[in-house]
């Protein structure tokens, strides 16, 4: 149905008692959620809380993290928080301190002393750098600071050099602002420049080329997009020999057109919206989400092709595939190095990297990595630098594996590949070795095989008498893969009953994801948004047939859209589960394009101002399904709801509004808390992160482990 073509349907405030918590920053608003905090924390935060919050904390701030870095230059690039800077150090270092034992670390910006200094809490939200001349220094960069942790930044330039501030270089202010260098002397920035220029999501819907030392609300635009679309973007790719504009309409969040500025006009790479391209070098790169028809041939769902650019933008539809998915096989990400395409490819959920040669007509060939039942991160170190141009970072890590990075070379064909050499090491944080992991698959309700994860002790007595936690999120096609959790690890797996028996722990990997492609996304979107409810269900009830636990031992966590997955769980299928924490959640779906960014997302859930949407919508919309009638003899299962006040991408109002219309609803047993800080993550600093954690496990913990 064509939402433009039908009118808005009024939205029903009479029916909504809970308007008043809408107004976020309100006092009697506030008023609500302290008290609500004050109970939660008189409930949870005594000497067993405070035990479990200090260990994740050292968790998070251990000492033997792996720093992750990226190359500019002969620097390496990291940034990092610890107990000492809660807040973070951006910092580098070159190639042979960042190998050594004890790297030495050249501190660019304290973020803890920036936000004593002009006091603001200040988070870092990462930095883009300008790429110098040949032969000079990286000199310039642009640093995005969050004032609370939220999705608005304030953007500065920074001198790598003198280590500080440009003295009236660029400084944009707080707002959701993506930017991109265009030389030494401009940049395009996409961000709000006042009425009419933001889109309904409120996102930037204008892009304006900046010159230094201009107004940004003086500059020309260059690019903009329906107010109905998400967003636009406009970026400059300074790939010596390939230097480019590109413009991007993002219309939702599975359709986009991409243009290249060709002269003043904008020329658009002609395919399907729902086809994602990504230019790199000479090359065009595309992945359909649905069936495409092009060069006669059709490409699957989820396939991978290339083209000549110039070729495509002239007519010519002759594309070469480079992936093709199966049943079992999806491709996860890719990356290039000089000579070679990296591929991080899912099978059943568990990591294999292939590498494609161009000059072998994009052949592919496996690369020998590791084990199943692991994942696979690969990247390549720098692809324009001669020493490293075929060099890769591989990062391996599983539920009971503690992250490795490692550092190798892509072989050319015909010769003998060396395996990538370990560079760091993460520290272990829990005790593993009694531990297995297995794989699993359940039956959905339409006979789909659904897997998921079960991590546990050996030997694992099926008797019922476990501790299980559930984690999933089943959308936007996001996949859940294996990965070491010292928080996991500590908060959960070894931690025992009273009766000595191990938390056990299980990540479900349910329709809406992105474990096997655009299908298995695709099959959970919309109307079909049940699916994903019914495949986690599928999961709950197979733990309880195979004896691993029962309902009343049964906990499950989720967050954002996994937020909503557990709003369906509490009131489709309360019954299965013993204890629910839900997390910066979206639950009211009749006004959620109304709130936040959240009108970003229709094309996942429908729009709720479209009748015929609305009566698919009603049916997964948690805070409108408090209204019916539970089985009888059922109640709603013990639930943690908390949130952020600073989060502006789905906001806290829908959480406050569902705990208050739970407790009307005299549900036994609803607690809420809600962070005065910290954006949709729900902390800005590790502390913050420990404390959240340590509520949310905690919770759990004590509601099934009795």
């Amino acid at each position: 149905m064509d939402s433009t073509a039908v009118p808005p349907m009024p939205l029903d405030d009479a029916d909504d008692d809970f308007l008043w918590l809408e107004d976020i920053h309100g006092g009697t608003a506030l008023d609500w959620v302290r008290a609500r905090n004050a109970e939660t924390e008189a409930m949870l935060f005594d000497d067993g809380y405070r035990a479990v919050e200090g260990a994740l904390l050292e968790v998070l701030d251990a000492e033997d993290r792996i720093p992750s870095v990226t190359k500019h230059g002969s620097h390496y690039y990291n940034f990092w928080r610890d107990a000492e800077h809660p807040r973070g150090l951006w910092r580098r270092t070159d190639w042979e301190g960042y190998a050594s034992a004890d790297t030495a670390w050249e501190v660019l910006l304290d973020v803890d002393e920036l936000a004593a200094r002009e006091g603001t809490d200040w988070v870092f939200s990462g930095a883009r750098i300008l790429r110098p001349a040949d032969g000079e220094p990286h000199r310039r960069a642009l640093v995005r600071l969050s004032p609370d942790g939220g999705d608005a930044v304030e953007v500065r330039e920074f001198d790598l050099e003198a280590l500080d501030w440009v003295e009236d270089g660029f400084r944009l202010p707080a707002a959701k602002t993506n930017v991109s260098w265009d030389g030494a002397d401009a940049l395009y920035v996409a961000s709000d420049f006042g009425e009419g220029t933001l889109t309904r999501s409120s996102y930037a819907r204008t892009v304006r080329r900046v010159r230094r030392g201009t107004d940004p609300a003086d500059s020309p635009e260059v690019f903009s997009v329906d107010e109905t679309h998400v967003l636009a973007m406009v970026a400059h790719d300074d790939t010596p020999g390939h230097e480019r504009t590109v413009a991007v309409d993002v219309i939702d969040f599975y359709n986009t057109r991409t243009s290249v500025l060709d002269g003043d006009a904008w020329r658009a790479v002609e395919v399907p919206t729902d086809v994602r391209v990504h230019l790199h070098r000479g090359w065009v790169l595309f992945s359909p989400q649905t069936p495409w028809d092009v060069g006669g041939r059709t490409l699957a769902p989820g396939s991978l092709s290339v083209a000549d650019l110039d070729a495509f933008l002239a007519g010519d539809r002759a594309v070469t595939d480079v992936f093709v998915p199966d049943e079992s096989a999806s491709l996860e990400s890719y990356d290039f190095t000089r000579d070679h395409l990296l591929l991080n490819v899912l099978r059943d959920v568990s990591s294999v990297v292939l590498v494609a040669d161009p000059a072998r007509g994009w052949a592919t060939r496996e690369l020998d990595v590791g084990a199943p039942l692991h994942s696979f991160g690969i990247a390549a170190v720098d692809d324009e630098d001669p020493a490293t141009a075929n060099e890769y970072w591989l990062t391996t890590t599983g539920f009971l594996t503690p992250t490795t990075l490692a550092r190798g070379a892509v072989a050319a064909e015909g010769e003998q590949p060396s395996p990538p050499a370990v560079v760091k090491r993460a520290g272990a944080h829990f005790a593993a070795e009694d531990h297995v992991v297995e794989q699993f698959f359940a039956r959905s309700d339409d006979g789909t095989r659904v897997p998921y994860f079960q991590v546990s002790v050996r030997g694992l007595p099926l008797d019922g008498a476990n501790p299980v936690l559930m984690n999933g999120y089943g959308g936007f096609q996001t996949s859940l893969t294996p990965s070491y959790s010292g928080v996991v690890g500590r908060a959960w797996l070894e931690r025992r009953t009273a009766a000595g028996r191990h938390g056990v722990y299980v990540l479900a990997n349910i329709r809406g994801g992105g474990e096997y492609g655009p299908r298995w996304h695709r099959a959970a979107l919309r109307e079909n948004r049940h699916r994903a409810y019914e495949d986690f269900a599928a999961i709950a009830r197979d733990l309880v047939a195979r004896g691993v636990t029962v309902p009343g031992r049964l906990a499950a966590t989720g967050r954002s859209n996994g937020g909503l997955l557990m709003g369906n769980m509490m009131t489709g299928y309360p019954e299965l589960f013993g204890a629910i924490s839900c997390g910066v959640p979206l639950l009211d779906m009749r006004r959620y394009t109304r709130l936040s960014a959240g009108h970003s997302w229709i094309a996942e859930y429908g729009d709720p101002d479209v009748p015929g949407d609305w009566e698919f919508v009603r049916t997964f919309s948690p805070y409108h399904r408090l209204d019916d009638d539970l089985p009888p003899g059922v109640d709603y299962p013990p639930s943690l709801i908390w949130t952020a006040t600073s989060d502006d991408r789905v906001g806290p109002v829908q959480a406050r509004k569902m705990a208050a219309k739970m407790r009307e609803r005299g549900a036994a047993e609803v607690w809420y808390h809600e962070s005065l800080d910290g954006g949709h993550a729900g902390a800005s600093d590790n502390r913050q992160s420990a404390a959240m954690l340590a509520t949310s496990y905690e919770f759990l913990w004590r509601r099934v482990s009795g």
